[in-house]
């Protein structure tokens, strides 16, 4: 049977249509709908409770998105073929299929050495075995080995498709308007200068305000201190329930997360075990049910982490500037010990000191250029007269530790 034409209302956009038969049965794949049940924020529902959105609804909103892109650089003269337009837009719709559960929360414990990049490189080379080879522009787009440069920039830049659509998306779902950009500006403003993607000169306000959105949006929402915690906690239960299964203890869990929680995945067994295959079925609800369950398991530990996240009861958060020195962590053990009859190396064990950083723009990882309408193209910390900018280039890092509430 041959697919129709689909449109999906969306809540951002309104009607998304989805122009090529191709691209329809990429959605209605499994790999794909698996996306439906991961979360695009983690738990930072947690905090503000409308985030519940999913990747699926991420990946068709930049589909939308990369086609108004597409038409944008089209009108202003620039040749992108049908194959290639086709191509882009698979690349952006299968961006993030290699997502584990609950996104970015969970990336380096379920497996290890590889992250979702790599792994949606992965499904994607698998689709393409499926699809006959219909998907060989899409992978060159993807790893940047196609020719047009400027067609990966829009998957995967500092201003890219991406972006555009999970700040306006977290936004709307969180709750946080300062996270709202003009993505439609920002694309109607997009050239190409020597197979590179810029923007033009006249957009250069709208781009000013996309950097500091994302800047605000990483403090309020991403790494929301709540957040943190609460995702940190997340990996606490992983690591908790895969150090008793290494001794043996049988945890209810589904078949999938068990072969994650028996084995310790890494790159080699998505490239020539199966790996890929069983990532294919986890998703949020496999590690919910089990949490459930596990919050009534004998395990002191295990029973204690599931139980605070089911119930949201979330270890407080003291955040510094400096690095937390032995003398505050001891006394922190201490006082868990003290409060919940644990011994040492228990309390020690769900203490989280980490780290975090919001780097809103790097030039030197790769650059916003600005075209002048003297043909003239800037980096846009240079080209801005907003001060913010240059700030804004610059990284602030935070250092963080969660612990159980004290007495």
């Amino acid at each position: 049977m041959v697919n129709k034409k689909k449109i999906f209302n969306d809540p951002i956009y309104g009607f998304i249509s989805i122009p090529h038969e191709l691209i329809l049965d990429l959605i209605d794949h499994r790999y794909f709908q698996r996306l439906r049940r991961i979360k695009q924020l983690g738990l930072t529902d947690f905090v503000y409770p409308g985030a519940l959105h999913t990747r699926f609804h991420h990946a068709l909103g930049c589909t939308f998105l990369m086609q108004q892109a597409i038409a944008s650089l089209r009108q202003k003269g620039h040749e992108i073929t049908e194959t290639e337009n086709i191509g882009a837009i698979i690349a952006i719709l299968l961006h993030d299929i290699g997502h584990g559960p609950f996104s970015h929360a969970l990336e380096h414990t379920v497996v290890q050495g590889i992250n979702h990049e790599e792994i949606s490189l992965l499904f994607m080379q698998q689709l393409n075995k499926e699809f006959d080879g219909q998907l060989d522009t899409a992978i060159a787009i993807f790893n940047d080995s196609y020719p047009k440069k400027f067609l990966h920039q829009l998957v995967s830049s500092q201003l890219d498709i991406d972006r555009l659509d999970y700040l306006k998306r977290d936004s709307f779902y969180s709750g946080v308007s300062e996270g709202i950009v003009s993505s439609e500006r920002i694309i109607d403003m997009l050239d190409v200068v020597n197979d590179s993607l810029v923007i033009q000169q006249k957009g250069i306000y709208s781009v000013e305000k996309f950097i500091v959105a994302r800047r605000l949006m990483y403090w309020q929402v991403y790494l929301h201190k709540t957040v943190i915690s609460a995702e940190f906690m997340l990996v606490k239960i992983l690591e908790r329930a895969k150090l008793l299964t290494s001794q043996g203890e049988n945890l209810f869990c589904s078949e999938v997360l068990k072969f994650f929680l028996c084995n310790q995945v890494d790159k080699k067994d998505f490239q020539e075990g199966n790996a890929l295959d069983q990532f294919a079925k986890l998703d949020d609800y496999d590690l919910m049910g089990a949490i459930k369950v596990w919050s009534e398991h004998s395990d002191k530990l295990l029973r204690f982490l599931c139980k605070a996240i089911v119930n949201r009861t979330l270890f407080k958060v003291i955040i510094s500037k400096e690095p937390f020195d032995d003398e505050i962590e001891n006394k922190i053990v201490q006082q868990v010990m003290d409060t919940y009859g644990m011994n040492r190396a228990e309390a020690a064990s769900i203490i989280i000191n980490e780290e975090v950083a919001n780097n809103a723009y790097n030039s030197a990882y790769d650059s916003i250029n600005v075209l002048f309408k003297n043909g003239e193209v800037k980096d846009i910390a240079d080209a801005s007269d907003n001060l913010n900018i240059q700030t804004l280039a610059s990284p602030v890092r935070k250092y963080f530790m969660c612990h159980p509430l004290l007495n």
